[in-house]
């Protein structure tokens, strides 16, 4: 029986403002139509996945702790405007910062596919007929290498990467879209075609 498709989304910059490390849950803000992007995402029967690098605990910014009280906080926000997430999936590891077990070159980092993959497995899902939306190439690349589609959305970082930085990436994204809801709308249209 072939996996559901989903939408994984990336955090800082797509999913909540980009404001650098998120070092406390009062910091967290959600991007003005992610709320509704999801709940638009949960009626339709997709799957909402958060896939997020959070190097700021292998540079010591902040610990575990903090960053599940971060990440509890999104999910109260998201709760309290009638959305939710499927699934949650975290990178805390960066190649040369910090100190093992932290420091280490995994397969989760993106634009690495492990956060994908293990959400796949963990879901039942079918990363052929899902999507990824982030903020920067690395997002896009993590879609194509399991096959997915691919948005680049022009908030966070989106904007300087699309404008100032696609001449020189090694692919490029199915689609760009203004914020998370937009692109939610995109792949929503495409998929009732």
């Amino acid at each position: 029986m072939p996996g559901e498709p989903a939408v994984f989304i990336d955090r800082d910059g797509t999913l909540s403002e980009e404001i650098g490390y998120v070092n406390h849950p009062r910091r967290l803000r959600l991007l003005p139509r992610s709320a509704e992007a999801i709940r638009r995402l949960n009626r339709s029967g997709l799957k909402a996945v958060m896939v997020t690098n959070q190097s700021g605990v292998a540079r010591g910014y902040f610990s575990e702790e903090v960053l599940h009280a971060v990440n509890e906080a999104l999910v109260s926000q998201l709760k309290t405007e009638g959305a939710y997430l499927d699934g949650l999936y975290v990178c805390v590891h960066h190649p040369t910062e910090g100190e093992p077990p932290y420091r280490a070159s995994c397969d989760c980092r993106k634009p690495e596919p492990g956060l994908l993959r293990r959400a796949a497995g963990d879901l039942g899902l079918d990363l052929s007929r899902s999507w990824v939306v982030g903020d920067k190439i690395s997002d896009v690349v993590t879609g194509r290498r399991v096959g997915a589609g691919s948005i680049l959305v022009l908030t966070g970082y989106g904007l300087g990467e699309w404008e100032y930085r696609r001449s020189r990436w090694p692919t490029q994204p199915d689609h760009v879209a203004g914020d998370l809801l937009d692109a939610v709308e995109w792949i929503l249209a495409r998929r009732e075609r």
